[in-house]
């Protein structure tokens, strides 16, 4: 996978420019582009800084214009597209993705602007079309999801036999020192805690309100936390994978 094209120049993708930076050994041409080209050209200076030598191209693209996309794509030719813009941008990515011969990977799923509401059903539509054109679309592969489901396919394949109830416990053990503070997009979090909840239980879907089903939990080297049910895109494909999950939160 040597061209790589990272579309975001928020924290997450900072984090993950500098990874890519680091295996500069298997992605030999980089670009990062996004609404504003200034802030890709500060992470490249910053990775310059930190040692790595890659040479790393920039651009300025707006990812809700599928004609925009398709210009920058078609010039630069990726085998890869990064989609670490945000979730309201998923399918106009993908649209241009599939115009342009890519393949694709994100870290959250698609949400509409006009509702605080996600699930994978939209980009879900697009399987066959992928599938048509040859192209792979990674969808989720962040840390939840994406190493949550990494963690449930590990165990469900070396430690049990079936399962039959999961439980995905995340917890932020940093302290900011702030009121509010979060570790991605300030709005999306919002967006996703001030949504109804969903699980899964006995082969269906339960809604439940916002932040309605909370309990403390201990976590190992951080203590107790107040927890809170949320929907949370891994379940969906969790109870698809393993149809031996009887009940599924998150």
């Amino acid at each position: 996978m040597g061209r790589i094209l990272m579309i975001g120049a928020g924290g997450v993708a900072t984090v993950a420019a500098f990874k890519i930076a680091q295996n500069a050994d298997v992605f030999t041409e980089f670009m990062i582009a996004s609404r504003r080209k200034e802030k890709c050209d500060q992470i490249v200076d910053a990775i310059h800084k930190a040692g790595h030598t890659m040479d790393i191209k920039t651009a300025q693209v707006d990812a809700d214009d599928v004609e925009q996309l398709k210009t920058l794509f078609n010039d630069f030719k990726p085998q890869l597209v990064v989609n670490l813009a945000l979730p309201y941008q998923d399918l106009t990515i993908m649209d241009a993705c599939l115009a342009c011969g890519c393949n694709y990977l994100d870290t959250a799923n698609y949400e509409p602007k006009d509702e605080a509401h996600f699930e994978y059903s939209w980009q879900w539509a697009y399987r066959e079309r992928f599938e048509k054109a040859g192209l792979c679309a990674i969808l989720g592969c962040g840390f939840d999801p994406g190493v949550t489901s990494i963690f449930t396919a590990y165990a469900a394949k070396h430690h049990f036999d079936e399962i039959q109830y999961l439980d995905i416990v995340d917890c932020n053990a940093g302290n900011h020192h702030k009121a509010f503070a979060t570790n991605f997009n300030p709005e999306i979090n919002i967006r996703e805690i001030t949504q109804k909840g969903l699980y899964w239980q006995d082969g269906k879907w339960v809604e439940t309100e916002p932040l309605e089903f909370h309990q403390p939990l201990t976590y190992p080297n951080i203590g107790p936390r107040e927890s809170y049910l949320l929907h949370h895109e891994e379940i969906e494909s969790l109870v698809i994978n393993y149809p031996t999950i009887k009940r599924a939160r998150f």
